[in-house]
């Protein structure tokens, strides 16, 4: 939306609500922002006169949702020194503000403006990765992935690895005679699959130093190895001599966005993908439903009962017990799960890596609706995802659903610190909303909501309600196993949950096997816990 309104800079005013002249004590005023054919206009409502930056020189920088500066240095005019004009504008929201800047940023590039360094020189414009990515976040993230026992431990990920071989060569007529870019190429492993599938030529972009690792590989495979060219750097700032006519990549992460690897897979096809091109692979999914599980509500409860002791050492730890509490329940889980805790067929949202834009993996909100097929307290909300190969000889999935065989992704939950309870046929409520932030991650809010249920129902209203802010990049790593729940005697097995076979547009699950209505003392375990909370 930012993008399509920031596009139109030429015939936009941008109402501000106020407007601050940074070298004045005059009070702020509201104003307009508009953009000349060579400069940006503040024009405050008191009768001031208009204030224009040279926007080949300035910097306009955002420093809130809401809240912009716009700074451009002095000129020299022969007195004792230059100073610099630095106005603070706030718009009245944040659609406005991205806008904004999104009509800055078109400026810019229509103008093919570049920075001036201080002795005249040119330099390139910032990376796009640079722009969005802390630096230390991203210097992290290249030594994580350019370490070999990272690397095999996603090697030895047989599902992972074992379903890419099979839909790169079970779709040999997409490959043969064919260019490939590798985005994010890691080990080199897909390049390796693509050239075996007869490939004319892959180009295997690899930022961190798995890149030299990848090298020595291919160099291995002297039969592949003329037919793969290794080439260190980000796909947001490398070259390629040719367009391709394939991209593959594994750029999914934990709930499929985590490292936000998503984004450099769709830049990528953006300058490098042909457009009767083909993405390995083309759509995720991402899979959603709430559980119950009183144990692992318990096991992060009681986590905080440490800061509870009144006399550690002399020191009385309660006044930090909240904030512990919080901090605990702020982690989302990753672990393998029994899909019997599931209480309630699941839904999915769709990203379509062949049509979708950068920006709309910024911010993913998903409207939540489920209907509970069990009476019981809610926990949270479970997630995983799928990926498809749409091949045009085969069409196959990798999921990382709960019940199939375990991934290196595992599943994920996000566990409410106030569960609420429903009874079976009552409807669940709610959102799912990820932010994405700049260390190469997202931040989860998660609300809950439990609908009336029974008698004056058909009039709505909200019975409970709950919410948690969680960081997708610090998780709980619990990796336990599934923990065997018994089946009585006159419960019938049913089958678990399946997705690599439900076609994109339909969202008809089969209703998993539903854990058994949580016993009396152990009802009365969590409340006794929840009152001491």
């Amino acid at each position: 939306m930012a993008d399509s309104l920031g596009q139109n800079w030429k015939n936009r005013d941008f109402t501000l609500s106020s407007i601050s002249d940074l070298s004045s004590d005059d009070a702020s005023s509201p104003g307009i922002a508009r953009f000349t054919s060579d400069a940006l206009q503040i024009h405050p409502e008191s009768p001031q006169i208009p204030l224009n930056f040279d926007l080949r020189t300035a910097q306009i920088l955002k420093l809130g949702p809401v809240q912009s500066l716009c700074t451009m240095e002095g000129s020299d005019d022969g007195k004792s020194g230059s100073y610099s004009t630095g106005v603070s504008i706030k718009f009245k929201n944040e659609e406005d503000c991205a806008a904004f800047h999104s009509a800055v940023q078109q400026w810019i590039k229509e103008n093919n403006v570049q920075g001036n360094l201080p002795n005249g020189t040119l330099t390139t414009s910032k990376s796009k990765f640079d722009e969005k990515i802390e630096s230390s976040s991203a210097k992290m993230y290249f030594h994580y992935y350019g370490q070999l026992l990272h690397q095999q431990n996603m090697l030895q990920d047989y599902v992972r690895t074992g379903t890419y071989y099979a839909a790169v060569i079970e779709n040999r007529a997409d490959f043969t005679g064919r260019v490939v870019v590798d985005v994010g190429a890691g080990s080199g492993i897909l390049s390796l699959f693509a050239a075996q599938a007869g490939a004319k030529h892959v180009y295997a972009v690899e930022a961190s130093e798995m890149a030299e690792y990848a090298r020595k590989l291919i160099a291995g495979n002297p039969k592949l190895a003329q037919r793969i060219t290794v080439i260190k750097g980000r796909v947001e700032d490398v070259e390629l001599p040719e367009k391709a006519d394939i991209l593959i990549s594994e750029p999914m992460g934990t709930l499929l966005v985590n490292e936000r690897m998503l984004e450099s897979y769709v830049i990528a096809r953006d300058r490098f993908l042909t457009p009767t091109g083909k993405m390995f692979p083309g759509v995720g999914r991402i899979h959603m439903a709430p559980f119950t599980d009183e144990y692992l509500f318990i096991e992060i409860a009681n986590k905080a009962l440490f800061w509870q002791q009144q006399n550690y050492y002399g020191v009385d730890l309660t006044p930090l017990h909240g904030t512990a509490f919080q901090g605990y329940f702020s982690q989302p889980v990753v672990d393998a799960f029994d899909p019997r805790l599931l209480i309630a067929p699941p839904m999915f949202h769709v990203l379509d890596f062949g049509k979708m834009k950068e920006e709309e993996l910024y911010e993913i909100d998903i409207p939540l609706r489920f209907i509970a097929s069990v009476g019981t307290r809610v926990h949270g909300l479970a997630c995983w995802f799928d990926v498809l190969f749409n091949g045009s000889t085969v069409q196959r999935w990798l999921t990382t659903a709960p019940g199939s065989p375990t991934t290196h992704w595992y599943q994920l939950r996000c566990v409410l610190s106030q569960p609420i309870y429903v009874m079976a046929g009552q409807e669940i409520t709610g959102r799912l909303h990820l932010i994405a932030h700049n260390a190469q991650s997202y931040t989860i809010y998660l609300t809950l909501s439990a609908k009336m249920w029974g008698p004056g129902a058909e009039q709505g209203g909200i019975l409970q309600t709950s919410s948690c802010k969680l960081d997708l990049k610090e998780p709980y790593y619990r990796m336990s196993q599934p923990q065997a729940y018994p089946v009585a005697q006159d419960q019938q097995p049913q089958p678990l949950v399946q997705t690599q076979d439900i076609h994109i547009q339909s969202q008809e699950f089969e209703e998993p096997e539903i854990m058994q209505q949580l016993s009396p003392n152990s009802c009365a375990q969590i409340d006794s816990l929840m009152q001491k909370i």
